[in-house]
Protein backbone atom coordinates (compact mmCIF):
# COMPACT_ATOMS: atom_id res chain seq x y z
CA UNK A 1 0.00 0.00 0.00
CA UNK A 2 1.24 3.53 -1.11
CA UNK A 3 0.33 6.32 1.61
CA UNK A 4 -0.33 9.89 0.49
CA UNK A 5 1.06 12.79 2.36
CA UNK A 6 -1.66 15.02 1.71
CA UNK A 7 -2.38 19.03 1.61
CA UNK A 8 -4.98 18.43 4.66
CA UNK A 9 -2.07 17.25 6.52
CA UNK A 10 0.19 20.56 5.66
CA UNK A 11 -2.56 22.46 6.74
CA UNK A 12 -2.32 21.09 10.22
CA UNK A 13 1.14 22.67 10.64
CA UNK A 14 -0.60 25.91 10.95
CA UNK A 15 -3.02 25.14 13.64
CA UNK A 16 -0.23 22.96 15.84
CA UNK A 17 2.92 23.75 17.88
CA UNK A 18 6.04 23.28 15.88
CA UNK A 19 9.13 22.14 17.33
CA UNK A 20 12.14 23.94 16.74
CA UNK A 21 15.79 23.27 16.35
CA UNK A 22 17.37 25.05 18.96
CA UNK A 23 19.38 28.39 17.76
CA UNK A 24 22.68 27.19 16.16
CA UNK A 25 25.09 30.48 17.35
CA UNK A 26 28.40 29.10 15.83
CA UNK A 27 29.37 26.56 12.97
CA UNK A 28 32.50 24.72 14.74
CA UNK A 29 34.93 23.08 12.55
CA UNK A 30 36.49 21.00 15.36
CA UNK A 31 39.98 19.10 13.55
CA UNK A 32 37.90 19.34 9.91
CA UNK A 33 39.69 20.73 6.59
CA UNK A 34 39.39 24.48 6.74
CA UNK A 35 39.35 24.20 2.80
CA UNK A 36 36.21 21.93 2.63
CA UNK A 37 32.78 22.16 3.41
CA UNK A 38 30.74 19.09 4.39
CA UNK A 39 26.90 18.03 4.38
CA UNK A 40 24.46 15.57 4.36
CA UNK A 41 25.95 13.11 6.77
CA UNK A 42 25.24 9.30 7.89
CA UNK A 43 27.04 7.06 10.58
CA UNK A 44 28.16 3.49 9.67
CA UNK A 45 25.42 1.64 11.01
CA UNK A 46 24.95 -2.17 12.62
CA UNK A 47 22.47 -3.75 10.57
CA UNK A 48 19.60 -3.75 12.99
CA UNK A 49 20.41 0.72 12.63
CA UNK A 50 22.33 1.33 15.57
CA UNK A 51 25.47 3.85 15.53
CA UNK A 52 28.43 1.22 14.79
CA UNK A 53 31.33 0.97 17.38
CA UNK A 54 34.30 -0.38 15.02
CA UNK A 55 36.97 -1.05 17.10
CA UNK A 56 36.14 1.29 19.65
CA UNK A 57 35.61 3.94 16.64
CA UNK A 58 32.45 5.72 15.95
CA UNK A 59 32.99 6.51 12.09
CA UNK A 60 30.57 8.42 9.87
CA UNK A 61 30.27 9.57 6.04
CA UNK A 62 29.41 13.34 4.95
CA UNK A 63 29.60 15.10 1.63
CA UNK A 64 32.38 17.64 0.89
CA UNK A 65 33.70 19.68 -1.68
CA UNK A 66 36.56 22.04 -1.90
CA UNK A 67 35.06 25.49 -0.53
CA UNK A 68 35.09 27.49 -4.09
CA UNK A 69 33.00 30.61 -2.03
CA UNK A 70 29.99 30.13 -3.44
CA UNK A 71 28.16 27.15 -1.79
CA UNK A 72 25.47 26.30 -4.84
CA UNK A 73 28.77 24.44 -6.57
CA UNK A 74 29.33 22.06 -3.52
CA UNK A 75 27.03 19.58 -5.40
CA UNK A 76 29.35 19.21 -8.64
CA UNK A 77 32.37 18.42 -6.93
CA UNK A 78 30.70 16.14 -3.89
CA UNK A 79 32.26 13.11 -2.68
CA UNK A 80 32.12 10.96 -0.04
CA UNK A 81 34.24 11.43 3.19
CA UNK A 82 35.08 9.71 6.15
CA UNK A 83 34.88 11.40 9.31
CA UNK A 84 35.10 10.24 13.03
CA UNK A 85 33.54 11.65 15.82
CA UNK A 86 35.78 11.37 18.76
CA UNK A 87 35.39 13.51 22.41
CA UNK A 88 32.64 15.35 20.67
CA UNK A 89 34.40 16.67 17.76
CA UNK A 90 34.95 15.57 14.05
CA UNK A 91 37.82 14.71 12.39
CA UNK A 92 38.43 14.26 8.74
CA UNK A 93 39.92 11.02 7.43
CA UNK A 94 39.77 11.79 3.85
CA UNK A 95 38.09 10.67 0.65
CA UNK A 96 36.12 7.33 1.16
CA UNK A 97 36.38 5.77 -1.73
CA UNK A 98 39.57 5.42 -4.24
CA UNK A 99 39.65 7.28 -7.48
CA UNK A 100 38.00 3.91 -9.72
CA UNK A 101 37.46 4.18 -13.41
CA UNK A 102 33.26 4.81 -13.32
CA UNK A 103 30.77 6.29 -15.50
CA UNK A 104 29.38 9.04 -13.23
CA UNK A 105 30.92 12.21 -12.42
CA UNK A 106 30.40 12.81 -8.25
CA UNK A 107 28.74 10.75 -5.10
CA UNK A 108 25.83 11.96 -3.53
CA UNK A 109 24.05 11.09 -0.47
CA UNK A 110 23.22 7.65 0.93
CA UNK A 111 24.00 4.64 3.66
CA UNK A 112 26.64 2.50 5.25
CA UNK A 113 26.30 -0.67 7.30
CA UNK A 114 28.58 -2.90 8.91
CA UNK A 115 28.55 -6.67 9.76
CA UNK A 116 31.63 -6.26 11.94
CA UNK A 117 34.30 -7.83 9.67
CA UNK A 118 33.05 -5.31 6.60
CA UNK A 119 31.39 -2.36 5.74
CA UNK A 120 29.08 -1.92 2.74
CA UNK A 121 28.37 1.98 1.37
CA UNK A 122 25.18 2.64 -0.53
CA UNK A 123 25.54 5.80 -2.20
CA UNK A 124 23.56 8.01 -5.19
CA UNK A 125 25.73 8.02 -8.30
CA UNK A 126 25.01 11.46 -9.75
CA UNK A 127 25.74 13.21 -13.44
CA UNK A 128 27.94 11.67 -16.35
CA UNK A 129 31.15 11.00 -17.17
CA UNK A 130 30.68 12.03 -20.79
CA UNK A 131 29.23 15.76 -19.53
CA UNK A 132 30.09 17.41 -16.55
CA UNK A 133 27.17 19.54 -14.77
CA UNK A 134 24.55 16.74 -15.21
CA UNK A 135 21.32 15.61 -12.60
CA UNK A 136 21.02 11.89 -13.66
CA UNK A 137 21.44 9.82 -10.71
CA UNK A 138 21.82 6.07 -10.16
CA UNK A 139 22.01 4.12 -6.68
CA UNK A 140 25.23 1.66 -6.47
CA UNK A 141 26.92 0.09 -3.74
CA UNK A 142 30.90 -0.87 -2.70
CA UNK A 143 32.43 -2.88 0.11
CA UNK A 144 35.12 -3.09 1.91
CA UNK A 145 36.91 -5.05 4.63
CA UNK A 146 37.58 -3.29 8.29
CA UNK A 147 41.69 -2.91 8.84
CA UNK A 148 43.42 -3.65 11.73
CA UNK A 149 42.94 0.43 13.04
CA UNK A 150 39.05 -0.20 12.25
CA UNK A 151 38.92 1.73 8.77
CA UNK A 152 37.84 0.21 5.72
CA UNK A 153 40.44 -0.80 2.90
CA UNK A 154 40.07 -2.58 -0.28
CA UNK A 155 36.78 -1.38 -1.35
CA UNK A 156 35.41 -2.89 -4.54
CA UNK A 157 34.42 -0.99 -7.61
CA UNK A 158 30.88 0.32 -7.33
CA UNK A 159 28.11 -1.04 -9.44
CA UNK A 160 24.41 -0.59 -9.70
CA UNK A 161 22.20 -1.52 -6.83
CA UNK A 162 19.02 -1.24 -8.93
CA UNK A 163 19.28 -3.26 -12.43
CA UNK A 164 15.74 -2.59 -13.22
CA UNK A 165 13.12 -0.02 -14.45
CA UNK A 166 9.83 0.04 -12.38
CA UNK A 167 6.81 1.85 -14.01
CA UNK A 168 6.24 3.04 -10.11
CA UNK A 169 9.16 5.82 -10.85
CA UNK A 170 10.17 8.13 -12.56
CA UNK A 171 13.59 7.97 -13.74
CA UNK A 172 15.93 10.93 -12.72
CA UNK A 173 18.18 10.89 -15.87
CA UNK A 174 17.84 14.43 -16.90
CA UNK A 175 20.91 16.72 -17.84
CA UNK A 176 19.29 20.07 -17.43
CA UNK A 177 18.06 21.24 -14.30
CA UNK A 178 17.44 23.56 -11.56
CA UNK A 179 17.84 22.79 -7.55
CA UNK A 180 14.63 21.91 -5.57
CA UNK A 181 13.14 21.02 -9.07
CA UNK A 182 14.82 18.08 -10.34
CA UNK A 183 12.88 14.70 -10.40
CA UNK A 184 14.70 11.98 -7.76
CA UNK A 185 16.59 8.63 -7.44
CA UNK A 186 19.12 9.13 -4.71
CA UNK A 187 19.75 8.75 -1.15
CA UNK A 188 19.80 5.26 -0.67
CA UNK A 189 19.33 4.09 2.96
CA UNK A 190 19.17 0.34 4.29
CA UNK A 191 16.93 -0.84 6.61
CA UNK A 192 16.87 -4.33 7.92
CA UNK A 193 13.21 -5.59 8.84
CA UNK A 194 13.39 -7.25 12.42
CA UNK A 195 9.85 -8.40 11.97
CA UNK A 196 11.40 -11.23 9.35
CA UNK A 197 15.53 -10.03 8.71
CA UNK A 198 14.44 -9.21 4.93
CA UNK A 199 17.00 -6.20 3.79
CA UNK A 200 15.39 -2.88 1.71
CA UNK A 201 16.73 -0.10 0.25
CA UNK A 202 14.49 3.18 1.45
CA UNK A 203 15.25 5.91 -1.38
CA UNK A 204 14.60 9.63 -2.21
CA UNK A 205 12.02 9.03 -5.78
CA UNK A 206 9.70 10.89 -7.75
CA UNK A 207 6.59 8.93 -8.16
CA UNK A 208 5.28 8.08 -11.91
CA UNK A 209 1.86 9.06 -13.66
CA UNK A 210 1.39 12.27 -11.36
CA UNK A 211 -0.89 14.99 -11.46
CA UNK A 212 2.09 17.36 -12.03
CA UNK A 213 5.38 18.78 -11.17
CA UNK A 214 5.02 18.19 -7.25
CA UNK A 215 5.20 14.43 -7.40
CA UNK A 216 7.96 13.19 -4.59
CA UNK A 217 7.91 9.99 -2.99
CA UNK A 218 9.25 7.54 -0.80
CA UNK A 219 10.61 4.98 -2.34
CA UNK A 220 12.21 1.06 -1.47
CA UNK A 221 13.40 -1.74 -3.10
CA UNK A 222 13.83 -5.11 -1.35
CA UNK A 223 16.79 -7.48 -1.52
CA UNK A 224 16.47 -10.97 -3.68
CA UNK A 225 19.43 -12.53 -3.90
CA UNK A 226 22.54 -10.93 -4.97
CA UNK A 227 19.97 -8.19 -6.37
CA UNK A 228 17.70 -5.66 -5.47
CA UNK A 229 13.60 -5.40 -6.14
CA UNK A 230 12.03 -2.33 -6.58
CA UNK A 231 8.96 -2.06 -4.89
CA UNK A 232 5.78 0.58 -4.99
CA UNK A 233 6.54 4.09 -2.79
CA UNK A 234 5.75 3.48 0.90
CA UNK A 235 4.67 6.90 0.91
CA UNK A 236 3.70 9.62 -2.05
CA UNK A 237 3.28 13.32 -2.09
CA UNK A 238 2.04 13.65 -4.91
CA UNK A 239 0.41 17.42 -5.30
CA UNK A 240 2.41 18.61 -2.50
CA UNK A 241 6.15 18.58 -2.46
CA UNK A 242 8.58 17.82 -5.26
CA UNK A 243 11.31 16.31 -2.57
CA UNK A 244 11.20 13.73 0.38
CA UNK A 245 14.70 14.00 1.05
CA UNK A 246 17.32 11.72 2.68
CA UNK A 247 13.94 8.91 2.79
CA UNK A 248 14.49 6.39 5.76
CA UNK A 249 13.18 3.64 7.97
CA UNK A 250 13.79 3.64 11.58
CA UNK A 251 11.98 0.77 13.58
CA UNK A 252 11.07 1.93 17.12
CA UNK A 253 9.15 0.13 19.58
CA UNK A 254 7.59 -2.29 17.22
CA UNK A 255 6.16 0.77 14.58
CA UNK A 256 7.83 1.78 11.52
CA UNK A 257 8.94 5.80 11.11
CA UNK A 258 9.77 6.83 7.74
CA UNK A 259 11.69 10.50 8.01
CA UNK A 260 12.88 12.85 5.37
CA UNK A 261 13.82 16.41 4.61
CA UNK A 262 11.92 18.64 2.69
CA UNK A 263 12.23 22.61 2.09
CA UNK A 264 9.85 25.31 2.14
CA UNK A 265 10.79 25.79 -1.43
CA UNK A 266 9.46 22.64 -2.84
CA UNK A 267 6.10 22.41 -1.57
CA UNK A 268 2.90 23.16 -4.21
CA UNK A 269 2.24 26.56 -4.11
CA UNK A 270 -0.66 27.31 -1.30
CA UNK A 271 1.53 24.72 1.04
CA UNK A 272 4.62 26.55 0.88
CA UNK A 273 3.62 27.83 4.52
CA UNK A 274 5.23 24.99 5.95
CA UNK A 275 9.45 25.41 6.53
CA UNK A 276 12.63 23.66 5.90
CA UNK A 277 12.44 20.69 8.08
CA UNK A 278 12.42 16.86 9.04
CA UNK A 279 8.99 15.10 8.53
CA UNK A 280 7.95 11.63 8.69
CA UNK A 281 4.80 8.91 9.23
CA UNK A 282 4.41 6.40 11.67
CA UNK A 283 3.13 2.86 10.38
CA UNK A 284 2.66 -0.38 12.89
CA UNK A 285 4.24 -1.96 9.70
CA UNK A 286 6.49 -1.68 7.36
CA UNK A 287 4.62 -1.70 4.10
CA UNK A 288 0.95 -0.64 6.12
CA UNK A 289 -0.71 2.47 5.88
CA UNK A 290 1.14 5.20 7.15
CA UNK A 291 -0.03 8.31 9.53
CA UNK A 292 1.66 11.56 9.82
CA UNK A 293 3.31 12.30 12.85
CA UNK A 294 1.94 15.40 14.84
CA UNK A 295 -0.49 15.29 13.16
CA UNK A 296 0.82 16.90 9.98
CA UNK A 297 4.04 15.00 9.14
CA UNK A 298 6.65 17.80 10.66
CA UNK A 299 9.08 16.74 13.02
CA UNK A 300 11.59 19.45 13.33
CA UNK A 301 11.83 22.95 12.00
CA UNK A 302 14.54 25.58 12.30
CA UNK A 303 13.90 28.70 14.44
CA UNK A 304 11.79 31.66 13.08
CA UNK A 305 14.47 34.09 12.93
CA UNK A 306 16.90 31.44 11.03
CA UNK A 307 14.93 29.53 8.67
CA UNK A 308 17.98 28.12 6.95
CA UNK A 309 20.18 27.40 10.04
CA UNK A 310 20.43 23.46 9.42
CA UNK A 311 19.53 20.81 7.03
CA UNK A 312 19.19 17.04 5.55
CA UNK A 313 18.37 15.18 9.32
CA UNK A 314 19.14 11.62 9.23
CA UNK A 315 17.56 9.64 12.29
CA UNK A 316 19.54 6.81 13.37
CA UNK A 317 18.09 3.68 15.75
CA UNK A 318 18.88 5.31 18.85
CA UNK A 319 16.68 8.54 17.63
CA UNK A 320 19.84 10.25 17.38
CA UNK A 321 19.71 13.21 14.74
CA UNK A 322 22.21 14.41 12.66
CA UNK A 323 22.33 17.53 10.30
CA UNK A 324 24.63 20.38 8.89
CA UNK A 325 25.12 23.99 9.82
CA UNK A 326 23.89 25.16 6.60
CA UNK A 327 23.12 29.29 6.42
CA UNK A 328 23.06 30.78 10.08
CA UNK A 329 23.46 34.37 10.96
CA UNK A 330 20.33 35.82 9.29
CA UNK A 331 18.62 37.23 12.16
CA UNK A 332 15.77 37.32 9.91
CA UNK A 333 17.05 38.62 6.96
CA UNK A 334 16.48 37.11 3.40
CA UNK A 335 19.38 35.07 2.01
CA UNK A 336 21.72 37.22 0.20
CA UNK A 337 21.44 37.14 -3.09
CA UNK A 338 25.12 37.35 -4.34
CA UNK A 339 26.88 34.20 -4.02
CA UNK A 340 30.28 35.56 -1.90
CA UNK A 341 27.83 37.52 0.23
CA UNK A 342 26.00 34.41 0.85
CA UNK A 343 28.30 32.17 1.80
CA UNK A 344 29.78 34.15 4.32
CA UNK A 345 26.59 32.58 6.03
CA UNK A 346 27.07 29.21 5.33
CA UNK A 347 28.32 26.78 7.47
CA UNK A 348 29.09 23.86 5.82
CA UNK A 349 30.14 21.76 8.74
CA UNK A 350 27.98 19.21 10.96
CA UNK A 351 25.46 20.48 13.38
CA UNK A 352 25.06 19.58 17.13
CA UNK A 353 23.85 16.30 17.30
CA UNK A 354 20.12 16.24 18.42
CA UNK A 355 18.05 13.46 20.36
CA UNK A 356 14.35 12.85 19.79
CA UNK A 357 11.43 11.23 21.54
CA UNK A 358 8.60 9.17 20.33
CA UNK A 359 5.19 7.96 22.07
CA UNK A 360 3.36 6.39 19.25
CA UNK A 361 2.23 8.94 16.53
CA UNK A 362 4.07 11.94 18.47
CA UNK A 363 7.36 12.98 17.95
CA UNK A 364 9.60 15.86 19.58
CA UNK A 365 12.57 16.66 20.83
CA UNK A 366 14.31 14.42 24.13
CA UNK A 367 14.24 16.43 27.24
CA UNK A 368 18.14 17.21 26.62
CA UNK A 369 17.74 17.88 22.98
CA UNK A 370 21.40 17.76 22.41
CA UNK A 371 22.86 14.32 22.28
Amino acid sequence: MTTAWTANSIHEIENSKVLRVPLIDRADRSMLDADRIYWDMWPIQNRDGFVASIQGRELWMALSAPDRGDPSLRHFEAKIRLIERKSGKWFDLGNVLPDFAVDYEREWAGSAVTDGEGITLFFTAAGTDQRPGGYQQRLVESHAIIGPEGLPSAWTAPHLSIQKPSPGYMLANAHEGEAGKIKAFRDPAYFRDPADGREYLVFTASLADTRGDYNGAVGIARRDGDEWELLPPLIHADGVNNELERAHVVHHEGRYYAFWATQRSTFAPGLNHAPNGLYGMVSDSLFGEYRPLNGSGLVLANPDEEPLQSYSWFVSRELLVSSFVDFHGLKGQPLPADPGEANKLFGGVPAPLLKLAIDGDCCELAESAFA
